[in-house]
């Protein structure tokens, strides 16, 4: 497995906004792009943290070529709610026994 960290720094007042956008674009990736789902993490007001587990690097590398247009609408609205968005790690599992 491959997983991704991202670091997301939302707008004040956007959190719902933020929230929306990325609960569906993670679904939607799910759907459509092969990813095994994400966890979203509050670090504190305005900073949230998410972990995205992928079967494989190539996989990760791959995906946004199959996403519907209804994406297009979660990007937007991710964009306009967040001030920035990083990606902090991209990591190998080596063990896991999350249950």
């Amino acid at each position: 497995m491959y997983i991704v960290l991202y670091t997301f720094k939302i707008k004040e007042n956007h959190k719902d906004d933020f929230i929306k956008a990325w609960k569906g674009l993670t679904k939607l990736i799910y759907k459509h792009e092969g990813s095994l789902g994400s966890r979203l993490h509050k670090k504190d007001a305005l900073t949230y943290i998410a972990y995205a587990q992928w079967p494989d690097k190539t996989t990760f590398d791959n995906a946004g070529k199959n996403l519907p247009q209804e994406a297009e609408h979660f990007r937007c609205l991710m964009k306009a709610s967040c001030e920035k968005v990083d990606i902090i790690e991209k990591l190998d599992v080596i063990e896991d026994l999350l249950k």
